[in-house]
């Protein structure tokens, strides 16, 4: 506590009528309140409390700083109260710290400014450190780096600095070391209590204490202006007993607060490190590398003294906290599911070595989380092991929540699928709808004409891709843009990057008989007289047009199952039918489109017997009200049988039945002008919750069934260590490693349901993208290096930029309900079930 302070009226000296201005013992100027002031007096009198422990945090960095490069106590003087004109100072006063010898200090009445040697500029304060600061390049509390000092002077300034960048982060270990053994802390409403009070506590206490940023950023402490009262001078003469004396009660006093506030901001900057790098599934090895605290300096170069997490930290406090962010976020999840419902989601991943992992997740419209990998090596065949972890798993979500249970369609699946819905009458067995689009994708390219024009397109692209000149080309005529796209698998990357290269078949032709190409001596290579005779040939252009219109639609309801920004089972079937309808309208002749037909239905076959997306085709409101009255009744009786499974009570399945004559009717709320716009603009769910007011039984079953999705794909695996997990054969190590994926796996749909991730053109040569499109941008065997010549000068790329293309392709795009749903051929797969 600081000693008490003398009353101005006991020195003689002049005092305000409400308050009054006084020296404590340690020489600080301070500000005392005599009786109840005005709010206008209080607000001012606030303003001078700030001033005066900023200029008492001054002197207090004069001392630190002293004390850090060894300036005699006559010197501390000088800089926190200069004085005479402006001329220069003698020199034996600036001889102990290496910076003086590249500055000049002018005095300029009662302020000491020092000019550079190098770029004239001129400081009014903030003392030699700051100045080594500007020439060392550190842009330091907004000090302005110098442009024009010598490297080797700039080198050995930075050299001076780290010790003082090490002294800092010493005595802030020390701080928080004092905060950890202390037996209580002061709380926020302590903090309130200081300054409520301030009658009894020092003015410049509050100035150390109530700005928690100080020690983060300690040059806040200096006068950005270098101005300083009068009556600090007098400090001069008191030399460095005084100083010392100071910055000892400042330090022993304002530790606990100052030290509490750092530890506060550290942490929320190691935890966001720790979300990044657990995201990169960067190792941890790379925390012992000498360059990460340089990093680190760099990125936080206007912050003095932060220092970089240890390995340990992120093994231990770091991974720790994140574990129990992801599982609070779960927790608030979870009240989802209980209103909405949701889709437990099973995704098989295998390692290629001999496991095979189980990653379990949770879908509702909210978004999804991960649960847990379990390593089903040994059950993955059997059909009664992989119903029992199953079952599990839905008695851990709880039963009540779950609609349905999504795994691939094997034959192992089905079967423990079938043994789960008999166990669980309240939910349904579901293939993966994503998987299945990308069998029907690999289907229609093992046709043999449309595996022959993708080999024709892949040999373009080959030749452009691993040739850097030739690389450089194209994007100059594409205006940076790619010609090739990655999709969401490696069946639908066939596609798409054959749609993105037929949407510059312009600009192919237009390079390939331009005189640069002329010039080129790649031209005359046998690929790139191979890639001239495709580009020019209008019967290839003419059958990738034709590709591209009967499997675009497939893409698009690909987009649609994996997309994490709507629900997917209120679009499904319309994507199928859309799809086939697409198919016929192209082909023409029964004949012809048939033979796609029946690849589709075979593969779909399962889907068909699947009555929530009949259900969700049904309750949309979007579609119901453009299909014909006859239409109506083969999805009826699916919806009939979600009612039976899905509501357990008996009298309000007969309520929901009453219902859906007021919604085929378009009665009540349902029949309003509002609620027929909103058919087309607002989701189903939220259609139904907004307007289905008139059926509450049917609206909440409605909401249930269009808020699950139709796919078990989480996010990529990139940099996921989900092996490792199994690997290790030490039990610590192996629930670390649980939590490290645990929380890496979550942190990546989190991007995936904020839609944080930026837009940036994707490079095809990318090493993360090559494997899902090495066959488009990869030589074969006998091609390989044999036309180098140069021609991988990776440093002569030129990137791709941005352009007006779209980056991704759209997956909201799927619903042109224009034309309606009166192709009674289409749905003939629904009269088998």
């Amino acid at each position: 506590m600081p000693p008490p302070e003398k009353n101005l009226t006991e020195t003689g000296q002049k005092t305000r009528p409400n308050s009054r201005f006084t020296r404590n013992p340690d020489d600080h100027l301070v500000y005392v309140k005599t009786h109840q002031e005005s709010p206008s007096q209080l607000h001012h009198n606030q303003y001078l409390d700030g001033v005066i422990g900023k200029q008492n945090s001054h002197q207090l960095k004069i001392v630190e700083e002293a004390s850090i490069v060894s300036l005699p106590s006559s010197e501390v003087g000088m800089l926190s109260n200069p004085s005479g004109n402006f001329e220069g100072t003698p020199g034996t006063r600036r001889k102990k710290d290496v910076g003086w010898k590249h500055c000049e200090m002018l005095r300029n009445e009662k302020r000491v400014q020092i000019k550079c040697n190098y770029c004239a500029k001129l400081f009014k304060g903030g003392g030699i450190h700051r100045f080594k600061e500007h020439l060392a390049g550190r842009n330091s509390s907004g000090v302005r780096i110098c442009t024009r000092v010598p490297s080797d002077v700039r080198v050995l300034m930075l050299q001076h600095l780290s010790p003082i960048v090490a002294w800092q982060r010493k005595r802030r270990k020390s701080r928080e070391e004092k905060l950890h053994n202390a037996h209580s802390l002061p709380r926020s409403e302590d903090l309130n209590m200081f300054a409520d009070h301030s009658d009894d506590v020092n003015t410049s206490l509050e100035a150390a204490a109530g700005c928690n940023s100080a020690e983060v950023n300690s040059d806040f402490l200096l006068d950005e202006e270098g101005t300083s009262n009068e009556n600090l001078g007098k400090r001069k003469s008191r030399g460095s007993k005084t100083t010392s004396t100071i910055a000892a009660a400042a330090a022993h006093d304002a530790d606990p607060l100052m030290a509490m506030g750092l530890e506060k901001a550290d942490s929320a900057i190691h935890m966001t490190m720790g979300r990044f790098l657990y995201d990169i599934g960067a190792s941890l090895d790379a925390l012992d590398s000498s360059f990460f605290q340089p990093l680190i300096d760099a990125v936080f170069s206007g912050r003095s003294g932060v220092a970089a997490p240890s390995h340990q930290d992120f093994r231990g406090r770091i991974l720790k906290s994140l574990v129990q962010e992801v599982k609070s976020d779960i927790e608030q999840y979870k009240t989802r599911w209980a209103k909405t419902g949701c889709s437990l989601l099973v995704e098989e991943w295998d390692s290629g070595s001999g496991i095979t992992l189980l990653n379990f997740l949770v879908y509702c419209s909210k978004g999804t989380v991960f649960l847990k990998s379990v390593d089903a090596s040994n059950l993955i065949y059997s059909t009664d092991g992989l119903y029992e972890l199953l079952k599990q798993m839905v008695e851990e979500v709880g039963a009540g929540n779950v609609l349905q249970v999504i795994t691939n369609g094997g034959d192992h699946y089905v079967a423990s699928g079938k043994k789960l819905m008999d166990t669980f009458p309240s939910l349904y067995w579901a293939p993966c709808a994503a998987r299945c689009i990308d069998q029907i994708l690999e289907d229609f390219g093992k046709l043999e004409w449309i595996n022959a024009v993708l080999e024709q397109a892949k040999s373009v692209t080959r030749f452009v891709y691993n040739n850097s000149a030739v690389l450089n080309l194209m994007r100059k005529y594409t205006s940076g843009s790619d010609i090739v796209r990655r999709g969401a698998t490696h069946s639908a990357t066939n596609f798409t990057a054959l749609k993105q290269m037929t949407d510059f078949k312009l600009n192919l032709q237009t390079m390939v008989t331009s005189q640069e190409w002329m010039d080129c001596p790649y031209s005359k290579q046998p690929g790139g007289l191979s890639m001239v005779n495709v580009t020019s040939n209008q019967s290839f252009w003419s059958s990738c047009i034709s590709i591209i219109r009967l499997t675009n639609p497939l893409l698009q309801v690909l987009g649609t199952v994996s997309s994490e920004k709507r629900a997917a089972m209120g679009y499904i079937l319309s994507g199928i039918y859309r799809a086939k309808e697409s198919i016929k309208r192209e082909l023409v002749k029964r004949e012809d489109y048939m033979v796609y037909w029946n690849i589709l239905d075979h593969r779909w076959e399962q889907h068909w017997k699947t009555p929530l997306h009949a259900a969700g085709f049904f309750l949309n409101p979007k579609f119901f009200y453009s299909i014909e009255e006859d239409m109506h009744n083969k999805f009826l009786s699916r919806m009939f049988d979600c009612i039976e499974r899905l509501v357990p009570g008996t009298e309000v399945q007969d309520k929901i039945v009453k219902e859906l004559n007021l919604y085929k009717n378009a009665e009540g709320d349902l029949g309003r002008k509002m609620a027929i716009r909103a058919r087309d603009t607002l989701l189903p769910a939220d259609w139904w919750s907004t307007y289905g007011g008139a059926c509450p039984n049917l609206a909440r079953l409605a909401i249930r069934i269009l808020s699950q999705t139709c796919s078990s794909i989480g996010c990529s695996h990139n940099h996921i260590h989900l092996e490792r997990v199994y690997r290790t054969r030490n039990c610590l190590q192996h629930q670390r490693l649980s939590d490290l994926v645990f929380v890496q796996y979550n942190l990546r749909l989190r991007q995936m349901v904020d839609g944080n991730k930026k837009q940036i053109p994707e490079d095809p040569v990318s090493f993360d993208d090559i494997s899902i499109i090495e066959d488009w941008i990869t030589q074969n065997g006998d091609e390989l290096y044999l036309e180098d010549n140069g021609s991988s000068d990776w440093m002569s790329l030129v990137p791709p930029s941005v352009n007006m293309m779209p980056l991704v392709p759209s997956t909201d795009e799927s619903e042109d309900v224009a034309t309606g749903f009166d192709d009674f051929e289409i749905f003939n797969g629904l009269k088998e079930v």
